[in-house]
């Protein structure tokens, strides 16, 4: 998406704040009232008037109900939240990588989005979308670059990710790409922008086996779980939720092997994938 494109958006979700505020004042609730009575923290109300945090489409229907606006809030919701760039269900958890301070992710079987390559990217989404245009290709792994920004900046989030085996062993666009790939994993391990760990084979039995996690932690805000599965995904904020997957996620990261034996795997994995190459 454009940068003129965002700013629009952003500016949108401004008065989408704003009215909320108006309508909230009008109503004579404080922040934390209205809050109560659509199930969120008075925080995250404030979030949302300050255009800092997108509501869910329930929290914005809820909204409507208690300060009678007619199904305001939800039609303009229904209207920003569009983004041709994601999937419908991954829109919200976008957003919220955003704002996230901590980020801590399991991946048993693609490497994840934000530590992907372009061509990496490329070879998942054309599988998924054999038909599809190169056009409408080029736009998915545009939006995916676009993530990938966020581990570039200077006020990135703190990322740790544990990756399976298997992620690397499968040749995700040929050995040549997927070569590439573990070297780009690995040069952002030794330039210190992500922490990286390996559950090897060797490992066995885990917690959450073939389980995506995805662990988002926040300066003002609780901890959220994002899930997915086919042509689906929750966010899932409920405390006990958080605590129990934050354990599961501890368990694989303590039998994953260390970061300094992971980037001598991710290395010898890249040089195996290069002799296929040489070897065809």
């Amino acid at each position: 998406m454009a940068k003129g494109s965002h700013g629009s958006r952003q500016a949108a979700w401004e008065f989408f704040g704003a009215e909320l505020k108006r309508r909230r004042e009008d109503a004579a609730f404080t922040q934390v009232e209205l809050g109560a009575r659509v199930f969120v923290s008075g925080g995250y109300i404030g979030q949302f008037e300050q255009a800092i945090r997108k509501p869910q489409l329930d929290v914005a229907q809820r909204i409507d109900e208690v300060l009678q606006t007619g199904g305001f809030f939800e039609r303009m919701w229904r209207k920003l939240i569009k983004d041709k760039r994601y999937a419908e269900y991954f829109e919200a958890a976008a957003e919220l990588e955003r704002l996230a301070t901590d980020i801590f992710e399991y991946a048993p079987a693609v490497v994840p989005g934000l530590l992907q390559t372009p061509e990496y990217a490329r070879a998942v989404f054309v599988a998924s979308n054999p038909l599809a245009t190169d056009e409408y290709i080029d736009e998915l792994v545009r939006a995916r670059m676009e993530r990938v920004l966020l581990l570039k900046d200077a006020t990135r989030p703190m990322y740790w990710g544990v990756l399976h085996e298997t992620v690397l062993r499968i040749p995700v666009g040929g050995p040549d790409v997927m070569a590439r790939q573990l070297d780009h994993i690995a040069a952002m391990v030794r330039e210190h922008k992500v922490l990286v760990q390996v559950l090897p084979f060797a490992a066995g039995a885990h917690p959450e086996m073939g389980k995506m996690i995805w662990l988002m932690e926040f300066e003002d805000a609780p901890p959220t779980v994002y899930t997915e599965a086919v042509l689906s995904g929750n966010l899932l904020d409920d405390p006990a939720v958080v605590k129990r997957t934050r354990a599961s996620y501890d368990l694989i990261r303590a039998a994953a092997k260390s970061p300094k034996a992971t980037l001598t795997l991710l290395e010898s994995a890249a040089k195996d994938h290069r002799r296929c190459v040489s070897s065809t």
